[in-house]
């Protein structure tokens, strides 16, 4: 079997249920974990620039005030120190996006999934950097500076949710909830060597994860999720990732815990107009062999697949028009209504086709991106190319391995899986372990079982 590249971790501080069952052993009070969290980020948060908007005052009062009364019942992160994305809404704290204009919006209350998480026992700390509007797979601004990778400060953390995986990497916390339409989530993970969840879309709320731009209007009520975008955690193993899917589900979700041994997979790492560059490609057909040997049933092919070409065409124009709600393209065009309904006939059939898939197989295994973490740009990256192999192509291409999971609003959990050398660095490798839709915490079962066939 072909050795795979190790997994580089960063720190050995604790996760969210252990800290949490640490403090209700009373080997640690509430106060002194969210003490060491907010030295930690004093201590590392100069360099990586991770934490956009710190709330250490009121999360100290919150602690003392819960070593106080101590847990309650069914607060499972009880006294856990954590952070969330810039743009979700936390009472008392400004969320602009990364925009200047913006910086005098203060949210009123908190989004749905922060009064979920605090009903759980966890502590706020802060919020954690993006991009402008979220949408790169940097985390820059004028307002906030830029984060860097915890592994490499001359590469990207990724984004829209670079700043939570840095946090996470960094060992600043133990997790954070960050979004996801164009891989903000598992691009970040990947990059940074951490764990991250694609939820199944409508799966976790996004009320209070609105544009400031819109929230600060009178009268302002979001009353709906927008299409494709989802909100999902990252940590640094699979149970921190289940639990904190667990808070902030809307619904109940099922749980088979299938024996990896007794499942099909089907790996995907080729995707037409977007290659993978050797430094993915290496440590995935390791991890894959490494499956092979241990058992594990998995296909390269199948006549299932969607066609992949369409999936990615039609995934890029429901995502940008959603994303710029109908305005003016950059050549004038604008979408109609015609138009959006076709959007969404192309994407329930391409549902159904990826419900045909899983009629055979159990989980999907794709890369989370076709690089590794990328060197610093000046400019979007988006509106740049990427190294692969050798070539600069456009970056855009890229985004075929999110819309993969994202288009048919699948669930996708990613794992580290080892290491490979990018454009004169040695970085971190992740892979997706992709489901049926609400199979999200059996996604999560298979990564951790594919953990420990990589990592023992």
């Amino acid at each position: 079997m072909p050795s795979h590249s190790a997994y580089p971790q960063l720190t050995d501080k604790p996760g969210a249920l252990e800290t949490a069952a640490a403090i209700r052993a009373g080997e640690i009070s509430v106060s002194e974990a969210v003490d060491a969290a907010i030295t930690r980020i004093e201590q590392l948060d100069a360099e990586i620039d991770a934490v956009a908007v710190p709330d250490f005052e009121r999360a100290a009062a919150t602690a003392k005030a819960m070593d106080a009364a101590g847990p309650a019942d069914n607060q499972p992160l009880f006294g856990v120190p954590m952070t969330i994305k810039e743009s979700f809404d936390v009472a008392g704290l400004q969320s602009c996006w990364g925009h200047e204009h913006l910086t005098n919006y203060v949210a009123k209350k908190d989004a749905d999934l922060v009064r979920r998480l605090k009903a759980a026992g966890a502590i706020i700390i802060g919020k954690t950097n993006v991009p402008i509007d979220l949408s790169d797979w940097q985390s820059f601004n004028t307002v906030y500076g830029r984060t860097t990778n915890p592994h490499n400060a001359d590469r990207s953390p990724g984004g829209s949710s670079g700043g939570s995986a840095a946090a996470v990497a960094s060992g600043m916390v133990a997790c954070d909830f960050g979004t996801d339409i164009g891989g903000s989530v598992r691009v970040p993970a990947h990059f940074c060597g951490v764990w991250g969840h694609k939820s199944t879309w409508g799966l976790v709320s996004k009320q209070g994860h609105d544009h400031p731009q819109m929230a600060s209007r009178d009268g302002f009520v979001a009353a709906h999720d927008g299409v494709l975008s989802i909100a999902g955690p990252l940590a640094r193993n699979a149970a921190d990732l289940s639990i904190l899917l667990e808070v902030g589900a809307q619904i109940p979700l099922r749980k088979t815990s299938k024996p990896l041994n007794e499942c099909r997979l089907l790996a995907i790492t080729e995707y037409p107009g977007s290659p993978i560059d050797a430094s993915v490609a290496e440590p995935t057909e390791a991890a894959i062999e490494a499956l092979i040997d241990a058992g594990v049933h998995v296909d390269r092919t199948s006549p299932l697949i969607p066609d992949l070409v369409t999936q990615q065409t039609t995934y890029l124009r429901m995502m940008n028009t959603a994303m710029a709600r109908g305005a003016p393209a950059p050549d004038g065009s604008r979408a109609t209504a015609t138009d959006w309904f076709d959007l969404l006939d192309a994407q329930a059939a391409n549902e159904y086709q990826w419900a045909q898939l899983f009629e055979e197989y159990d989980f999907v295994l794709a890369p989370p991106a076709p690089v590794l973490a990328i060197p610093h740009l000046d400019d979007a990256v988006f509106k740049s190319t990427i190294r692969v192999n050798g070539q600069d192509l456009r970056a855009g291409s890229g985004l075929a391995w999110a819309g993969i999971a994202t288009f048919p609003n699948l669930p996708s959990t990613v794992l580290p899986i080892g290491a490979g050398n990018y454009e004169g660095a040695r970085l971190p490798c992740g892979m997706q372990v992709i489901g049926p839709q609400w199979s999200d915490l059996d996604c999560i079962h298979a990564a951790e079982g594919i953990g420990k066939i990589l990592h023992g």
